[in-house]
């Protein structure tokens, strides 16, 4: 077997791999909570705690967190997702202890102080601004909340300059008891280590976590089509168009990538070739989807002109239409299936992507793929499968659009959205 895997009596899952090859280790603490599981009231609150814990503990000033790795030449960083929240470390395989002593003091003695909480969120406040002035990523949160109107899954991680300002030290405190829990922790190992050192190591630590076993409740989110616009002085106009995609544990999700390999993947996609190198009307164009538990989502992004916007969303629903109708061509389907199977293949040099890899598989599927079964996965899409998964993807009543331009209203961005996806 490719990973090793302990569960602890409390619920905590500790994942290894030993990469014998190299000198380096890939630690990651996951915790199963992120910005969907936050009230409207709390939003951004994940994001917050993340924060935090580099603020120094009971034991470490956040200079002290700083620079013990640093001076040993290693790698601490962390993440939020609208789903979970990633701790992460990487270093010398001789600094495996300092790596887990300084992520589990982080985890489990950071102050989380009045006085920090308060400083904190002035960072995080210019950390929304400097979002707001940056229209190509603001957009996709746009598309997101227009799409999944009033859940929790359209809202932005980073939560809104209102929420986190009314946000205090007792708001994090307290949700970070509620959901750092143990049955919803995964720490993923992977490197020149073996699977026993690493149980030897971390059992005593996470082993006396103690907490209730709290089911987590999800409301799957229903879609709604519309277009959303947002006037901006901005050069370009910056667009989403897109619709509800599939979960991570869907059949459909190998045939996904591939169509959407096809569509906006990459260089040689056909988006990027038709609407930029055929008819430079655009500088960027691509495609995306992105799983989540019981959903997904599927966008195609463009930065563009405002007087190109018309015929690059034709452009890109005659792609659409094509592959709903006839699915991929075979040259295509091969073509996409190697550059998925390189992308695996290369990425898998890192030991961050193979921690990465079994703590979100571990999360989301309850087990880890190797990569020898995700390529046969790949392997057998054919394309009739594209044909069919796209006609269940792209209806023509699931499509909803976001864009921030130079505008006073939407234009008629509306009237030609219903008309192209008629």
């Amino acid at each position: 077997m490719f990973y090793q895997k302990e569960v602890l009596a409390n619920g905590v899952r500790i994942l290894t791999q030993q990469v014998p090859h190299v000198r380096s280790v890939a630690i990651g603490i996951w915790v199963d909570v992120g910005s969907r599981d936050e009230s409207n009231d709390q939003a951004g609150i994940s994001h917050y705690i993340e924060h935090m814990l580099f603020k120094g503990t009971k034991h470490r000033t956040a200079k002290q967190i700083a620079e013990e790795l640093d001076a040993v030449g290693g790698q601490l960083n962390a993440f939020t997702t609208k789903e979970y929240t990633c701790y992460y470390a990487k270093v010398l395989d001789e600094h495996f202890d300092l790596a887990v002593d300084i992520l589990t003091d982080m985890l489990f003695h950071s102050k989380i102080s009045e006085q920090d909480v308060e400083r904190e969120k002035n960072v995080i406040l210019e950390e929304i601004k400097m979002y707001e002035d940056a229209p190509d990523e603001l957009v996709h949160d746009m598309f997101a909340k227009t799409i999944w109107s009033g859940h929790s899954l359209g809202r932005p991680i980073i939560g809104s300059s209102e929420t986190v300002s009314s946000l205090n030290y007792r708001d994090l405190r307290s949700f970070m008891k509620d959901h750092y829990k143990p049955n919803r922790m995964v720490i993923s190992v992977a490197g020149n280590i073996a699977h026993q050192q690493v149980v030897e190591k971390l059992s005593p630590l996470f082993g006396s976590l103690e907490g209730s076993v709290i089911d987590r409740q999800l409301a799957k989110p229903r879609h709604t089509s519309q277009v959303n616009c947002r006037n901006k002085e901005t050069e370009q106009v910056h667009m989403v168009i897109g619709a509800p995609g599939v979960s991570l544990d869907s059949d459909l999700v190998y045939t996904v990538q591939v169509i959407n390999t096809v569509l906006g993947g990459g260089l040689s996609s056909r988006l990027f070739q038709e609407i930029r190198e055929q008819r430079g009307l655009v500088y960027t164009v691509y495609s995306y989807h992105s799983s989540y538990y019981d959903t997904g989502i599927f966008g195609v992004y463009a930065g563009l002109s405002r007087q190109n916007v018309n015929q690059a969303m034709e452009l890109i629903f005659k792609e659409i239409k094509d592959i709903k109708k006839n699915g991929v061509t075979r040259e295509e389907l091969q073509r996409a299936k190697d550059q998925l199977k390189g992308n695996l293949l290369l990425s898998l040099e890192s030991v961050n992507t193979h921690m990465s890899r079994l703590g979100k598989s571990e999360l989301y599927l309850g087990k880890v793929y190797s990569p020898e079964e995700i390529v046969a996965k790949l392997n057998r899409v054919t394309v009739e499968d594209t044909q069919r998964a796209a006609a269940r993807l792209f209806q023509p009543e699931c499509f909803a659009m976001a864009a921030i331009g130079p505008w006073q209203d939407c234009g008629d961005l509306k009237n030609v959205l219903d008309t192209l996806k008629d």
